[in-house]
């Protein structure tokens, strides 16, 4: 488990996040939400450790991230597997020199060991077949799921993903989420997405935090959207008119009942 407590962050007086305190479970997808500026990638970088708090800790099981030296921070690091929101893959490498990447960086295995690995990390992502293509070969989505295949290579116990389907068309933004979805459950990963993507939400959001003007305003289920009377996540859930008509519908098949 991940255990963010009592996190501050301000920046030369302006205070980005207050008081944050919330867990984060293995298997399970746990989604962060809310607008822009709510302090959802300020966050995400402080549960990852690219910046320190104001005050507050943040806990990897028993391990409180902040109190570690460097030697103990990279063998962290190594546990950890990041999806970037415009995949950041190398152009000049091919997929397969992508995915390797992290190997050749963290891990002690032969060239062949590596290229094994590899080979799995691509089956796992429905790319076989496609090592020596370049980034400039693919569509948005398969350099998306290059981008997972490099975040699993290490067998990560812990996976961040900053807004996975930035850019995606709706179906494929449904392919990377349960492609996402698959992996966090088959290997009892703690998944951690920052999202706009209400369509993330409520297919695969077990978890759902939202930030609103650096507060923690909500947190619940996808199931629990739907009965919610918060009215920050109704503002921002139900922006949407489709929403809006969903909740409705929803309301009047439960009093039908």
């Amino acid at each position: 488990m991940i255990r963010a407590e009592n996190i501050f962050k301000d920046f030369s007086g302006q205070v980005v996040l207050s008081d944050v305190s919330c867990s984060f479970e293995a298997g399970k997808a746990n989604l962060i939400i809310g607008r822009s500026g709510a302090g959802k990638t300020v966050f995400l970088k402080i549960l990852i450790g690219l910046l320190k708090p104001t005050s507050g800790k943040v806990w990897f099981g028993d391990t409180s991230l902040f109190d570690l030296d460097k030697q103990q921070l990279r063998e962290l690091r190594m546990q950890i597997g990041m999806l970037f929101q415009g995949s950041a893959l190398f152009d000049s490498m091919t997929v397969e020199d992508n995915i390797r990447f992290p190997l050749d960086m963290f891990s002690k295995m032969t060239r062949g060991e590596k290229s094994k690995r590899v080979d799995y990390c691509l089956e796992r992502v429905n790319l076989a077949g496609n090592n020596k293509k370049y980034p400039s070969e693919l569509s948005g989505g398969m350099q998306k799921r290059v981008g997972i295949a490099r975040a699993i290579v290490l067998k990560p116990s812990y996976l961040f993903c900053d807004e996975p389907n930035s850019g995606l068309d709706p179906k494929t933004a449904i392919l990377i989420d349960e492609l996402i979805y698959s992996i966090t459950q088959d290997d009892q990963i703690i998944t951690i997405i920052n999202t706009h993507d209400m369509n993330s939400v409520m297919e695969i959001g077990d978890h759902i935090f939202l930030l609103h003007e650096g507060r923690l305003a909500w947190t619940g289920s996808k199931g629990e959207v739907l009965t919610s009377t918060n009215e920050t996540l109704e503002s921002f859930i139900f922006a949407s008119p489709f929403l809006q008509r969903l909740k409705r519908m929803y309301a009047k098949s439960v009093h039908t009942i």
